[in-house]
């Protein structure tokens, strides 16, 4: 759903402009510094990129979801690493306290997000507790009107930069599953909670995960999302459908850039005489990325608008999850090919990509938790 075509082409503009002259030249800088220039991150609050989704009277665009992946696709253009500063914001980080939050919470933390005052992040996965997110160790003892949390979170998004966390708990040792499990908001300077060492990852530099480790840290229960035991697996889940909406607009993003890139190298190497672009198999490989980057934008525009008209969209955000990530996957390779052993070579960036797209079949939902989802409810549908 779009409310106001004329303001969000002005919006669209901006961020297109922003990602072509600020965010693009700086794309080795931040490989290289494995760090996020501080003036990016003073432009980006500036523009309201920490605000995206967050409601307009809690500060932020209060976009829809129609337009946020709108965003997504541009922002989407440039290294993964920049969106990922702000994304917690406006996904995963503050979704639960939009949905579920009750309204004292809203009004203490939403503001100060949409802002970037705030950097919120996800802690959900454990050592032991991936794609089994149901599994999670962590305890949360009620004593008094504080809950002490003892546990370790793993992979956090954003965790060396965060100032709450989002974090997934058991209350009641006595149900195992999903239902003894709790949202918290928790104070990033709380006593006891300590980080790891930031993760050595294979792609995505500038783009920080670290291990958040809880050693009897203790929380006011008025801290608990929603204020209620229990409901914290079923508000990570409501927060996951806009979540791989995002994520998969992102993927189309990267995609359109990463075909950008590789036609006009096409058209310039001259090859036995003539310029690559023009021999069929090139051009075969060009093909079915176009194909594909426009089909997973087709889908995600549709989940999106059915999202909007208030729908249920976990199938169809399983579906855009699974096939726009994948198929970044497919055209980075093809991109690879098509420069050949430039394509290898850092100069010009190709490689960089290839590892960063790696990433969006595993985070948010492993391409086979979203054929579980998918098939699941499916199943359910039918019965």
């Amino acid at each position: 759903m779009i409310r106001d075509q004329e303001i969000l082409n002005q919006l669209l503009d901006t961020l297109s402009r922003f990602v072509r002259e600020r965010l693009v030249p700086n794309e080795e800088r931040i490989a290289e510094d494995d760090a996020l220039p501080p003036e990016i991150i003073a432009e980006m609050k500036e523009l309201g990129l920490f605000g995206l989704s967050i409601p307009e009277e809690y500060g932020g665009l209060g976009l829809t979801m129609e337009e946020e992946v709108l965003c997504a696709f541009e922002i989407g253009q440039t290294s993964p690493a920049f969106r990922s500063i702000f994304g917690t914001n406006n996904g995963i980080g503050s979704q639960g306290i939009i949905i579920d939050g009750t309204e004292e919470q809203k009004r203490k933390y939403l503001p100060r997000l949409a802002t970037g005052e705030l950097i919120a992040s996800f802690a959900l996965t454990e050592p032991n507790a991936g794609s089994d997110a149901a599994s999670l160790r962590t305890t949360a003892r009620k004593d008094g009107d504080h809950y002490v949390i003892n546990g370790t979170k793993r992979f956090i998004t954003n965790a060396p930069e965060a100032s709450i966390f989002t974090l997934m708990a058991r209350t009641n040792p006595s149900d195992k599953g999903a239902g003894g499990i709790t949202a918290f908001i928790v104070d990033a300077d709380s006593p006891g909670l300590s980080l790891g060492k930031i993760d050595k990852k294979m792609g995505q530099k500038g783009a920080h995960t670290c291990d958040v480790i809880l050693e009897d840290v203790r929380v006011p229960a008025a801290n608990i999302i929603g204020g209620k035991e229990g409901q914290g697996f079923k508000t990570a889940m409501k927060v996951l459908d806009r979540g791989r909406l995002h994520i998969s607009a992102t993927c189309v993003g990267v995609s359109e850039r990463l075909i950008r890139d590789t036609v006009k190298y096409a058209a310039e190497r001259v090859q036995f005489g003539k310029p690559i672009g023009e021999f069929q198999l090139v051009q075969a490989m060009l093909a079915d990325s176009k194909t594909e980057a426009y089909a997973a934008r087709c889908m995600v525009l549709d989940a999106a608008r059915k999202k909007d008209e208030g729908l249920n969209v976990s199938t169809e955000a399983a579906c855009c999850k699974m096939f726009a990530s994948e198929a970044v996957g497919r055209i980075a390779d093809r991109a690879v090919q098509v420069h050949g052993g430039a394509g290898y070579i850092a100069d010009y960036g190709i490689e960089r990509f290839y590892r960063d797209v790696r990433l969006f079949r595993i985070y948010e939902g492993t391409t086979q938790i979203q054929q579980l989802v998918i098939a699941r409810n499916m199943l359910k549908d039918i019965a």
